[in-house]
């Protein structure tokens, strides 16, 4: 499957700590998302309602105790979300997280 990643405003990765959830951008927004280290390193993956989900994480220590968080985010129908998100773990094996779908992965494109 291919997904569309989202950016921000010109094109860039958004940081969690600043991406602006209250645009309505993320009204309806439902999907798969990363959050990863400007290293590169990938802290967590997830699915639901994008906004809420961000919003959550932001206030979650066990993430924010990494420095320099990027997200992006990608719309997929609920029907596809927990094979899209268990091939995301599988493949690129987050930090946090350990309660991902039980699921037959669904392969995606990578945002990189």
């Amino acid at each position: 499957m291919q997904l569309s990643w989202q950016k921000c405003l010109g094109n860039v990765w958004g940081s969690l700590l600043w991406v602006d959830l209250g645009h309505s951008h993320f009204d309806s927004m439902e999907g798969v998302y990363i959050i990863w280290q400007a290293n590169g390193q990938v802290v967590r993956v997830g699915q639901g309602i994008i906004k809420d989900r961000l919003s959550a994480h932001r206030n979650d220590p066990a993430i924010t105790r990494y420095n320099n968080l990027y997200v992006t985010w990608a719309p997929v129908l609920a029907t596809y979300r927990n094979g899209v998100e268990r091939y995301l773990a599988n493949t690129l094996r987050p930090l946090i997280g350990d309660a991902f779908p039980n699921a037959v992965p669904m392969a995606v494109n990578l945002p990189w």
